[in-house]
């Protein structure tokens, strides 16, 4: 395994709650349905200053939903006053006005998941009903916070819609660009990422009713898909397709350019060896940088890893393996979460749309 440039991470992603008021039916992280580990006080800010010292160039604060954390926009300035760039991903569940305006002039990006353009969809993904309108409304606030910050000079982040493409909801791509992205004149970007087999995403049920089959995932990600989307939304607004394929981590791609350089974080400071798959190898506080490294890289050079993602094809290859390596690696507690997934968990009324 190739060693990383820089001897660290360019990226971190912190789930830094696995609280959160939805439930979400394609969590990757199972955030709402299990302990919430997140830090509090002094300990939540040493916890930013071990990953401020790893020296990474962009930090993301994810879940979970972080805004439920208290002092999570001290914690976003602590690295922002330490050079570095801060995101946030949230559901805009609890955001209002006031926060609107603070979390633009903390945070350098901000990203609202909004995952359907109706409530139906929408609320039926992110299992709560308001969920819809709540983003909506976070929205809302964010974008009248961002022009009344420009016109009085001051600066800021920006914000955008992120929304997971699955199958209930891949008809409604053009009307993000034509009915939604209008609505917020200051919104700069718009991601359409494709939803990937990991956490309760990887289910037998889900895989087959709402992941992508080949031949979606081959139009969607097509060159004249996202120009036509393009060609749909607002002038000055960034349309991107996402097809998150780094997340597989394919042996053939890490063995010829060595483990990426994005740590995987979760709430407590446990480093999750491949980011996509449960099985954590270290822990920020108590490991030195090299040893977290060197398991990672271990992890991902593990000959179960190299088989069972080796001959991953399809999008229900993919799901299979990420079942398979959750199980192996995964914790006792980990292992009893898998096993009380069920059918329920994917409600009749979400089957797909094709």
């Amino acid at each position: 395994m190739k060693e990383i440039s820089g001897g660290g991470p360019t990226d971190i992603i912190w789930e830094i709650t696995y609280a959160c008021p939805l439930r979400c039916t394609h969590c990757y992280s199972e955030s709402g349905r299990r302990p919430s580990r997140h830090l509090k006080g002094e300990r939540l800010l040493e916890l930013t200053d071990a990953l401020i010292a790893l020296r990474p160039r962009n930090v993301v604060l994810a879940g979970g939903e972080p805004l439920v954390v208290n002092g999570v926009l001290d914690v976003a300035r602590r690295f922002t006053d330490a050079g570095v760039r801060a995101a946030l991903y949230t559901s805009g569940w609890n955001i209002d006005r006031a926060k609107a305006e603070a979390i633009l002039t903390t945070f350098q990006r901000v990203a609202v998941s909004l995952d359907g353009t109706t409530p139906e969809v929408h609320n039926r993904i992110r299992g709560r009903d308001r969920s819809f309108d709540r983003a909506m409304n976070a929205l809302r606030f964010l974008d009248e916070a961002s022009r009344e910050l420009t016109a009085r000079g001051v600066a800021h982040g920006t914000f955008g819609i992120d929304c997971s493409v699955m199958r209930s909801n891949l008809h409604q791509l053009d009307e993000f660009c034509t009915r939604i992205a209008p609505l917020f004149p200051a919104m700069r970007t718009l991601v359409f990422g494709l939803t990937v087999p990991g956490g309760l995403a990887s289910r037998e049920e889900f895989a087959e009713h709402e992941l992508l089959d080949d031949e979606q995932v081959a139009r969607l990600t097509s060159r004249e898909r996202t120009r036509h989307l393009r060609s749909l939304a607002p002038a000055g607004l960034s349309v991107m397709v996402d097809d998150n394929m780094r997340l597989l981590m394919r042996p053939d791609d890490l063995a010829a350019n060595g483990v990426p350089p994005v740590l995987q974080v979760e709430p407590d400071g446990d480093v999750r060896a491949m980011s996509s798959y449960l099985g954590t190898v270290a822990n920020v506080l108590r490991d030195a940088p090299e040893a977290i490294w060197e398991r990672v890289a271990a992890r991902c050079a593990d000959p179960f890893v190299v088989e069972a993602l080796g001959g991953v094809r399809t999008m229900r290859d993919w799901a299979a393996a990420a079942r398979r390596l959750d199980l192996r690696f995964g914790t006792p507690s980990d292992r009893a979460r898998i096993a009380a997934r069920t059918a329920a968990d994917l409600p009749a009324r979400l089957r797909a749309r094709s």
